[in-house]
């Protein structure tokens, strides 16, 4: 995607990925092994009484959607975001994304900076992550 393609008030919805118990426990396992990501036994005795993704697993599964959906080819200039709710065994997750800001590059004549927010909800709509971010993008080469 070049910056030409984005236009300030596009709305973008991605499609849905499932989210398994198993998944939760091996992302843990690997990345973030506190007890309410290891198991429901462990996670019973947290706060969220019962197995949840780290907010980390769901952050690189918003990720893998925001990719999905042709946000390629660009760089990071910053996020901020939250975990409203945690994301649990069996949620189907999918971005609602809403271009917000757009703007060329005051140093670099081949390049500009997007504004992007997005909500990472479940089937139900419960909001299990919000991102807001800033993408460095190229515009699209003259021919």
């Amino acid at each position: 995607m070049w910056l030409e393609d984005f236009t300030v008030g596009d709305h973008l919805r991605s499609p849905e990925i499932a989210v398994t118990a198993e998944e939760i426990v091996a992302f843990a396992e690997a990345f973030d092994p506190q007890p309410g990501h290891l198991s429901q036994e462990t996670a019973l005795a947290t706060p969220f009484k019962g197995l949840c993704a780290s907010g980390w697993h769901t952050a690189a599964i918003s990720m893998r959607l925001f990719v999905d959906m042709g946000f390629t080819g660009m760089v990071g200039a910053g996020v901020d975001l939250t975990w409203p709710t945690p994301t649990r065994p069996g949620d189907r997750l999918h971005l609602e994304i809403r271009v917000t800001g757009k703007r060329d590059s005051r140093t670099k004549p081949n390049q500009g900076v997007v504004e992007v927010e997005y909500d990472t909800l479940n089937q139900d709509g419960e909001c299990r992550q919000r991102t807001r971010t800033r993408i460095v993008v190229w515009h699209k080469p003259v021919e």
